[in-house]
């Protein structure tokens, strides 16, 4: 289901409306036998229960009821809980790299509009979820003490991807003279993704965008030193250079 960032599917519960196949325009879409189509939906509602809950609180039980699928079936598509949360994983970097291809490539907006935009979009993603939504790389590196090294070489793997896109946008926004910053690219993507990743934990816990606020003032207003603010403020956006306590 095509989200912002974030905020990826439904309520995990049962009652609530699944999780609906992700596509992109771009993709050719290719015709599913019935059992493909039942693995895709097993693994978009994962994404959507992992999103929100991380993989050890989330039981097989739980998904296969929202997939309406019998658990021994479970096995048929795959070989173990872990697998599955591999593809999960997999299932939301294309996901989260689709929604990074619309913001960032987007040549409308100014490179460095483009990610302030991206947080922009993501912090109402939070909100409007009521702050039940994580990110699903953050939930499950919180998890890393349980699980296998390979989830931490996946986690990683889709963790360099987003710095390497906002690298990138960060170089086009000094090539086009929009920033002044001194600093090194690369070390201000990885920055800002260490910051925005424990932002979004802290929204989660205090019920407040005020986090994602602070890390979105400090890095685009001040480490990057715009040299023009383009930043072009929508109806009902939060004032955050003089935003007070919440």
């Amino acid at each position: 289901m095509t989200r912002h960032a974030h905020d990826y599917g439904e309520s995990a519960r049962t009652n609530q409306r699944r999780p609906e196949p992700m596509t992109d325009a771009t993709e050719k879409i290719k015709p599913q036998r019935r059992g493909d189509a039942k693995r895709k939906l097993l693994i978009d509602i994962g994404t959507a229960i992992f999103t929100q809950k991380g993989f050890s609180s989330t039981g097989l039980d739980e998904i296969v009821q929202a997939a309406e699928v019998p658990k021994g079936s479970f096995y048929y598509y795959f070989a173990s809980k872990e697998e599955f949360a591999h593809e999960v994983i997999r299932n939301y970097a294309a996901y989260f790299a689709r929604k990074l291809d619309r913001t960032l490539d987007d040549t409308s907006l100014s490179p460095l509009c483009r990610l302030q935009s991206f947080a922009r979009d993501a912090t109402h993603g939070v909100q409007r979820f009521e702050f039940k939504r994580g990110c699903l790389v953050g939930n499950l590196g919180q998890e890393m003490a349980s699980l296998e090294n390979e989830f931490r070489v996946l986690l990683l793997q889709v963790l360099d991807t987003w710095r390497e896109r906002f690298r990138r946008c960060i170089n086009e926004a000094k090539a086009a003279g929009e920033i002044a910053t001194p600093l090194d690219s690369a070390a201000l993507a990885q920055f800002f993704w260490s910051a925005w990743e424990g932002a979004v934990l802290c929204a989660k816990l205090e019920q407040s965008t005020r986090a994602l606020d602070n890390v979105s003032t400090l890095f685009f207003e001040h480490m990057l030193q715009p040299v023009k603010k383009p930043w072009a403020k929508r109806a009902g956006d939060p004032d955050l250079a003089s935003a007070g306590p919440r």
